[in-house]
């Protein structure tokens, strides 16, 4: 994998979807009960990973789609104790269902991805 591909597409990408999630959660805190936020930014989520790995990411290898979700998932995990178990330290806790599932879908977009595109021919240009 050459290094261009992994800062730009696991680095770069995998913080910036981070990142839209953290300002959404803040967004939704204002609206929604706080152990509900994860729950509302999900759909939104998916939403914005597909279209970054439709539209820009564009990996077609599993190998490589299987280390960019590799990537991703660890970056959550770090960023979101740093960010959000230490920093915020919420009362009731942040380790629940949404975030395992966010968690189990940061690692199988990309490689769910890359099957797609391979399955429907579209390569790394499409």
């Amino acid at each position: 994998m050459p290094m261009s591909f992994f800062l730009r597409n696991c680095l770069g990408w995998g913080a910036a979807l981070w990142l839209f999630g953290y300002v959404l959660g803040f967004v939704f805190f204002a609206f929604v009960p706080a152990d509900q936020i994860g729950w509302y930014i999900t759909p939104f989520g998916i939403l914005a990973t597909a279209f970054v790995l439709w539209r820009y990411v564009r990996v077609t290898w599993l190998p490589q789609a299987l280390a960019v979700g590799l990537v991703w998932t660890i970056l959550a995990v770090v960023l979101d104790y740093l960010f959000l178990v230490l920093l915020l330290n919420p009362a009731d806790g942040y380790y629940k269902l949404d975030v395992y599932l966010y968690y189990a879908l940061t690692f199988l977009m990309p490689p769910a991805s890359a099957l797609i595109r391979k399955a429907f021919g579209a390569g790394q240009n499409a």
